[in-house]
């Protein structure tokens, strides 16, 4: 069983496979519910290592090494298509293009969200430097409060704060560097009221020389917590062109 990959329901006959790359401190499995509501599809989360079955290991803390890590683990098998929120989606754009510089076979459609453009990205140099309780207050202001049992537990902040401290890391480091557009559709989705705004997302159009599509939704930087049922219908939308 590889580490990097997580599937709820496993349909061998699916003629589409979708893989989920988490977001900052995230991990796969909550992308793996997305299965039920996706009968064609076979829904894979993509895990990171220093979080759930790889709470052990030591989490990557930048992109390249990040990137370098998966493609040489993961065979992402079949038609396919990626998914990423917020860090995930940056992750998954540097994969798929890794994979084509290598002569690999990559996604079919990438779809980017609740993150800027690579090329508009100003990463946080601050965020990952703060001690443990600026983490958490800057957590906490962004997301809500923490759980009781992680504010006052320094061995659940650790198991908590560590990989996503890790992952605010990457996000840091990383730059664009100019290469040649993917050739696969690329969809950018994003909440109405986040802070990534739509000209932020609407600037991931460069980044193919296929079809470009951008769908908001009401709501913040999660907005398909909010909007499960409307953003899933969306997603099987773009993605039953794949399925013919």
């Amino acid at each position: 069983m590889n580490p990097w990959l997580l599937c709820r329901r496993k349909r061998p006959d699916a003629r589409l496979r979708l893989y989920c790359f988490p977001h900052s401190g995230g991990s796969a499995g909550e992308f793996l519910r997305w299965a039920d509501d996706l009968p064609d599809i076979e829904v894979w989360g993509v895990q990171l290592p220093g979080r759930g079955t790889r709470l052990d290991e030591p989490s990557h803390t930048s992109m390249t090494d990040l990137v370098r890590a998966i493609v040489a683990q993961v065979d992402f098998t079949g038609p396919c298509a990626f998914f990423g929120h917020s860090l995930g989606a940056l992750v998954a754009y540097e994969v798929a293009v890794a994979l084509r510089d290598l002569g690999r076979p990559g996604p079919e459609r990438l779809l980017v969200s609740a993150h800027e453009a690579p090329h508009r990205h100003v990463g946080d140099d601050t965020a990952h430097r703060l001690d443990q309780a600026g983490l958490i207050a800057a957590v906490e202001e962004q997301f809500g409060p923490l759980p009781a049992e992680v504010r006052d537990d320094p061995e659940w902040q650790d198991m908590v704060l560590g990989p996503l401290r890790a992952d605010l890391s990457v996000v840091a480091g990383y730059r664009h560097h100019h290469t040649t557009p993917l050739d696969c559709a690329i969809t950018a989705l994003g909440g109405s009221d986040d802070t990534v705004a739509e000209p932020d997302l609407a600037g991931w159009d460069r980044y193919t020389t296929g079809a470009f599509a951008l769908h908001l939704f009401a709501g913040g930087h999660f907005y398909f917590r909010e909007h499960h049922d409307d953003v899933l219908r969306r997603l099987a939308a773009d993605l039953a062109g794949l399925l013919r």
